[in-house]
């Protein structure tokens, strides 16, 4: 009788597939290249639809500005697409966890990105609010202390938005740590909105409505700052294994800097992979 001798230790392990030789370790390799481009593409598409809020937000500032209603009711429709493109994303993120099952900075990186969608989707609810608000005003003259004070809210928040999409997009945690601490000072002008407003209502109480409007935006803008920290949080996350929710930053950066996680797999702050071209719209 001839005996089939077993494999050497160090000779691969083949299979039958469909009448295919397949290699083990090739198969392995197969999956594990598979799964990166997964990661890849849900990364890719959380960025596309970052982008598209970015846009709707500097949309919604500029009906403001400009009072101009078309864009305004632009920008209430085109939520209708962040809206589908959260429902996408959310699926694709349980797809990838029941079939992958990801483990360590894989993991955090499906985790954070679900929570990082919900976030977008938030932001482009508020864009839509403001150029709910921009409407509104569109038949009034848009000058004086608080529109100035709102203006400038604006192109703040806006630059915040794109800086931590850019953050997002590099896996840059320190970059994420200081936009973060810039929601203090978004705050701060929200509040001083808030007494402007107050204060020239009581002066001009026919310009309460429009001034309520004002309000309003100026609020919207707030939450923007911070569905923004909220983002960078979740950076900090990828990157890092850490939750810093309600944390200090003051003191991230020591804590950071002297307890990494050691299980990480690439995530090392230093990607160079900008927001790509924009995929298909959903």
């Amino acid at each position: 009788m001839v005996v089939n001798p077993q494999p050497h230790a160090s000779q691969p392990v083949r299979g039958r597939v469909k009448g295919w030789s397949v290699d083990q370790q090739d198969l392995g390799q197969h999956i594990s290249r598979q799964f990166d481009e997964d990661l890849s593409a849900l990364r890719h598409r959380v960025l596309h639809m970052g982008g598209m809020v970015e846009a709707q937000v500097e949309r919604s500032l500029r009906a403001l500005s400009d009072g101009d209603q078309a864009l305004a009711a632009q920008v209430c429709a085109d939520d209708r697409k962040i809206n589908r493109m959260e429902v996408v994303l959310d699926e694709e993120c349980r797809r990838i966890l029941a079939l992958r099952q990801p483990a360590a900075s894989d993991l955090r990186l499906v985790v954070a990105t679900l929570k990082t969608v919900t976030d977008l989707e938030r932001i482009g609810d508020e864009a839509q609010k403001i150029s709910e608000a921009a409407a509104r005003l569109s038949e009034i003259d848009r000058v004086g202390p608080v529109f100035d004070r709102l203006h400038a809210l604006g192109r703040q928040v806006t630059s915040m938005v794109s800086d931590v999409l850019d953050a997002f997009a590099r896996l840059d945690a320190r970059h994420a740590i200081s936009i973060a601490r810039l929601d203090s000072g978004v705050d701060a002008q929200h509040r001083m909105i808030h007494d402007d407003a107050t204060a020239s209502m009581m002066e001009v109480p026919a310009a309460v409505p429009s001034l309520l409007d004002a309000m309003w935006a100026s609020r919207s803008l707030e939450r923007i700052g911070d569905h923004v920290h909220n983002v960078c949080e979740y950076v900090v996350f990828m990157v890092y294994g850490k939750d810093v929710r309600h944390s200090q930053l003051g003191d991230l950066d020591v804590a950071l800097a002297t307890d990494r996680d050691d299980d990480d797999s690439g995530l090392d702050g230093t990607l160079s992979d900008p927001r790509p071209s924009p995929l298909p719209t959903v």
